[in-house]
C-alpha cells in the first residue's frame, strides 16, 4: 500500500509540478471551450441540412448524412493524425489554413481544434436532429397558419423547443469532448495529460497524472450532476403532464 501511495499520491511531486500540470489543464479547458463552441455551431448546421425536406436541397441532405456517418465511424485519433499530417501539404489552401498561428497558438493547437470540431460536430448533429424531430409537426403547421415562413417557423418555434430538449445530451457530449482533448497530445499539444506524462518521465512517478485526473473531475462531476438534474426535472414535468 505504501508503494501505491508513493507512486500515485506523492505530495512532493504534486507540489513541485502543480503549476506545470495546471498550465496543461488550462490548455485542455481552452481546447474544450473553443472546440465545443465550434462543434455546437457546426452540428446545428449539419442537423438542419440533415432534416431538410426540400427536394431542391436533397443533395445537401445526402452530403450531410454521409458526413455524419463517416465521422461518427472514424476514431478521433485518426482524424487528428489525418488533419495534422495532410493539411499543411495541401498547396491550394491559403497559408492561414495550412499553418494557422492564430492568437499566439501554434498550428498543432488549431489542428486539434479542427479535429475535435469535425468529429463532435457529427455527434452533436444527431443530438440536434433528435430534438428537432421530437417537436410535434403540428407546431410547425400552427406557425405556418399564422403567416410564418418555413424558415421563420424553424427559427422561432421549432429550434427553441428542440434545443431545450437536448441540453442534457449536449452536456454529456461536451464532457466526452473534454476528455478526448487528451488525444491531441500525439501531435505535440502540451495539455494536461501530456504535461503529466512529461513529469512522469522526469520523476518516474505518476502523481502528476493523478493530479490531472483530479482536475478533470473538478469540471466533469459538476457537469454530470447538472445533466442528472435536468433529466430528473424533465421526467417530473412529463409525469406531471401525464397525471
Amino acid at each position: 500500500m505504501d508503494v501505491f501511495l508513493a507512486q500515485y499520491f506523492d505530495l512532493t511531486v504534486i507540489r513541485d509540478n502543480f503549476d506545470k500540470v495546471l498550465l496543461g489543464f488550462w490548455v485542455t479547458v481552452q481546447l474544450s471551450l473553443i472546440a465545443g463552441a465550434f462543434s455546437l455551431i457546426w452540428g446545428l448546421v449539419l442537423a438542419l441540412a440533415r432534416t431538410t425536406r426540400s427536394r431542391a436541397l436533397l443533395p445537401l441532405r445526402v452530403m450531410a448524412i454521409g458526413y455524419i456517418d463517416v465521422f461518427r465511424g472514424i476514431p478521433l485519433l485518426l482524424v487528428v493524425l489525418l488533419i495534422s499530417g495532410s493539411l499543411p501539404f495541401i498547396s491550394f489552401l491559403p497559408a492561414w489554413i495550412r499553418a494557422p498561428h492564430l492568437f499566439g497558438r501554434p498550428d498543432v493547437y488549431w489542428f486539434g481544434v479542427a479535429s475535435l470540431t469535425i468529429t463532435y460536430g457529427a455527434y452533436l448533429a444527431e443530438v440536434y436532429r433528435a430534438g428537432i424531430e421530437a417537436v410535434p409537426r403540428g407546431q410547425t403547421e400552427a406557425a405556418r397558419s399564422l403567416g410564418m415562413s418555413q424558415s421563420s417557423a424553424l427559427r422561432h418555434v421549432v429550434l427553441p423547443q428542440a434545443v431545450r430538449t437536448v441540453v442534457p445530451p449536449l452536456l454529456n457530449d461536451f464532457i466526452a469532448l473534454m476528455k478526448d482533448t487528451s488525444l491531441v497530445q500525439v501531435i505535440g499539444v502540451v495539455e494536461v495529460v501530456r504535461a503529466g506524462r512529461e513529469v512522469q518521465g522526469e520523476t518516474f512517478n505518476s502523481s502528476a497524472l493523478t493530479l490531472g485526473a483530479v482536475m478533470f473531475l473538478l469540471i466533469t462531476m459538476p457537469l454530470a450532476r447538472i445533466v442528472d438534474r435536468r433529466l430528473n426535472n424533465g421526467r417530473q414535468r412529463l409525469s406531471g403532464g401525464l397525471a
